[in-house]
């Protein structure tokens, strides 16, 4: 694997990414042409709604499943890097500095840590600022 840094972190899952959700939202569009093709069948319209709704259900869910584990996984790195902050500079990370800069501070290391989330939240950088300001990326080979 080649050595992670700004141009080559982002992650995705071929299995969720690439075959889940395309099945998932084709499936909700086969939905919503059966439906459109059962409008005015009384017999096929409830089966035909019925399905529209619990594909586009199937949808929210997949999304959803993504979203909620991503969260999870950010408070566990925002809980991370007060901990390395605090262990390196003896106070706790600045209340200015948002989830998703220290999301991006994650991939500083200790020598660099301490400056560039000083430097955040002075600034307000951005993510993507912070992690182009990282001379040497520490990787995180853990995201999901």
């Amino acid at each position: 694997m080649a050595t992670q840094n700004y141009a080559n972190h982002r992650r995705t899952d071929p299995g969720y990414h690439f075959t889940l959700l395309p099945i998932v939202f084709l499936t909700g569009v086969g939905a919503a042409v059966n439906l459109y093709e059962s409008w005015g069948d009384h017999e096929r319209i409830y089966s035909a709604s019925l399905i529209f709704v619990l594909s586009w259900c199937l949808l929210v869910a997949a999304f959803y499943a993504r979203v909620f584990a991503l969260k999870a996984q950010d408070r566990a790195i925002r809980a991370e890097e007060n901990l390395r902050h605090f262990l390196l500079t003896g106070k706790a990370m600045d209340p200015r500095i948002g989830i998703r800069q220290v999301v991006a501070l994650r991939f500083a290391p200790d020598a660099e840590f301490p400056a560039l989330a000083e430097r955040a939240a002075a600034e307000g950088l951005g993510a993507a600022a912070i992690k182009q300001a990282i001379k040497n990326w520490r990787a995180d080979e853990y995201r999901v």
